[in-house]
């Protein structure tokens, strides 16, 4: 049975979209997910399910989570080697400053990872890969500093999570 790693976007921000970790782990398993494990409380998930397509993974998820909680949670599914890769690029990519991966849905056509990678200057650096848009920021730049608003709903769904997080989640379950 294949092992999956998930990454929920925008839960426990607020009080209106809250979503324990517990919780979690009920929802998942309620929908055949087996050895299902959470890491930290941003929507980190690692589960086996007998689905061969992370595309049917993330539909089944998001239509227990809506169900379970009553708003949308958009889910980015990786397979742990995935999840590796990324993990071992953010590492290549490592400087002083802060670093976030947006997590991808689906890898951006090159003409729009061009145009994502031209947005690179005062004091950030952008990197696409596949699946996962890096960004390094130096530590003076204003913590606003993401990807223009037009550029990022080209992306489609997506997550953002630290570098640190990246590597840690990799550690575990890749």
């Amino acid at each position: 049975m294949p092992t999956y790693v998930a990454l929920l976007r925008a839960i426990n921000l607020g009080a209106r979209r809250k979503f324990p970790k517990g919780d979690i782990v009920r929802v998942v398993e309620s929908v055949g997910g087996q050895d299902v494990e959470t890491h930290i409380n941003t929507g980190n998930v690692r589960l086996r399910l007998p689905l061969r397509s992370a595309a049917r993974v993330e539909q089944r998820l998001e239509a227990a989570f809506l169900a379970d909680r009553g708003f949308e949670v958009p889910t980015i599914v990786l397979s742990p080697a995935e999840l590796a890769a990324v993990a071992a690029d953010a590492a290549a990519y490592a400087r002083p400053g802060r670093h976030y991966v947006e997590l991808l849905r689906e890898a951006p056509p090159p003409d729009l990872a061009a145009a994502i990678e031209a947005t690179s200057g005062g004091g950030r650096e952008v990197h696409v890969s596949g699946r996962a848009v890096h960004l390094l920021v130096e530590d003076d730049v204003a913590a606003g500093a993401f990807l223009p608003p037009g550029l990022t709903r080209l992306l489609g769904v997506s997550t953002n999570r630290n570098a640190k997080v990246v590597g840690e989640l990799a550690a575990r379950w890749s």
